[in-house]
């Protein structure tokens, strides 16, 4: 089984005086993320490699995630992930190592949702049926899609993958 978790980068700051790709985390970004790490941690969703896009939003995104997992979790920043379509994204996942079971790629919408939205199979249980709703609802900042695929990580096709979990800054406090 593979694992992939995608997880949109938390709140930037929105400064028109600031180029794109240098756009820091605003204070409920920077607030947000360390919460999703732990709820990683909790759920042990804990990637054995960590993908990250180059900009300021997603590198500070994974630097507040990271340490709350507990583990020390290797990282690469491709450029190819800022602002990735969900084509670049999947074949970023196809590309990745056998070896690894859990691969997390930390990026932009609407890169990530439409990626996501490929993946995932239809749902076939009242769970998953629900993610898939709150999925097809929006894909906020900090928000995190689980899926699974009984596959090699070569082998993922469109509607193939388990959606799992999804989970919003929002809906933390409830689980």
């Amino acid at each position: 089984m593979k694992r992939l978790i995608l997880l949109r980068h938390a709140k930037s700051l929105q400064d028109e005086a600031i180029k794109d790709k240098d756009r820091p985390l605003n204070a409920r970004g920077r607030r947000d993320a360390p919460r999703m790490g732990s709820y990683m941690h909790h759920k042990r969703y804990l990637p054995q490699l960590a993908l990250c896009s180059s900009a300021r939003r997603t590198v500070e995104t994974w630097e507040l995630v990271g340490p709350e997992l507990d583990a020390a979790v290797p990282s690469r920043f491709p450029d190819a992930l800022y602002l990735a379509s969900a084509a670049t994204i999947a074949n970023l996942a196809r590309a990745a190592d056998d070896t690894l079971s859990v691969l997390l790629v930390i990026g932009h919408n609407p890169g990530l949702e439409e990626c996501a939205l490929a993946l995932a199979r239809k749902p076939e249980s009242a769970t998953e049926r629900a993610f898939d709703a709150a999925l097809r609802t929006k894909f906020p900042t900090c928000a995190l899609a689980v899926l699974d695929f009984d596959t090699a990580w070569s082998g993922i096709a469109a509607a193939s993958g388990v959606l799992v979990d999804f989970a919003r800054p929002k809906d933390l406090e409830d689980r």
